[in-house]
């Protein structure tokens, strides 16, 4: 027999989640600039810069909806897709594909959702610098935790999963 409990129950009761491994993510300062940062910066680790191409980057989302979720950054700083060169585009496009096979290595992922987000009313987080989101799916990862609980569980952290993509471009070409 199923056991049933109200909505309204079932949100009281899952009020905390318990993940300890999510700290390094609490605890990163929130700044617009980053991406602009990442792009200019000598260290990639400490960016989560996953590979770097002549126009553009790819880097693991500070601010993740799932597991593994990546953007393609054009190194110029742009806030609309019509300003990119069509060099930009090509490149964003291939590091979008080879986000794909990184992350169906690495997190197993089964699909994926792959679009912008142009402009603060489309839900861009950072408007003044376009990128392109990269978001693993699998299936059932609409569970009851996000529909009913209000929560989103991301199960790894943000070095141990970078580590992981990190080798895996070693064996992965682009």
């Amino acid at each position: 027999m199923i056991n049933t409990v109200a909505v309204s129950e079932l949100n009281t009761w899952l009020e905390t989640l318990w993940a300890p491994w999510r700290v390094e993510y609490y605890h990163r300062e929130k700044r617009p600039e980053f991406l602009r940062e990442a792009g200019e910066a000598a260290n990639d680790a400490e960016h989560f810069v996953v590979c770097r191409r002549k126009l553009a980057f790819l880097m693991m989302n500070l601010y993740p909806y799932t597991a593994g979720h990546l953007m393609a950054v054009p190194y110029r700083v742009v806030s609309r897709f019509s300003e990119l060169t069509d060099g930009e585009k090509i490149e964003l496009l291939d590091l979008a594909s080879y986000a794909e096979r990184l992350l169906e290595d690495v997190v197993k992922a089964q699909g994926f959702n792959i679009g912008w987000n142009v402009g603060i009313a489309a839900g861009a987080g950072v408007a003044e610098h376009l990128h392109l989101h990269i978001v693993p799916r699998w299936y059932g990862d609409h569970n009851f935790m996000t529909v009913i609980g209000g929560s989103r569980i991301i199960p790894d952290g943000l070095v141990p999963l970078y580590e992981r993509l990190r080798a895996a471009t070693e064996r992965i070409p682009f």
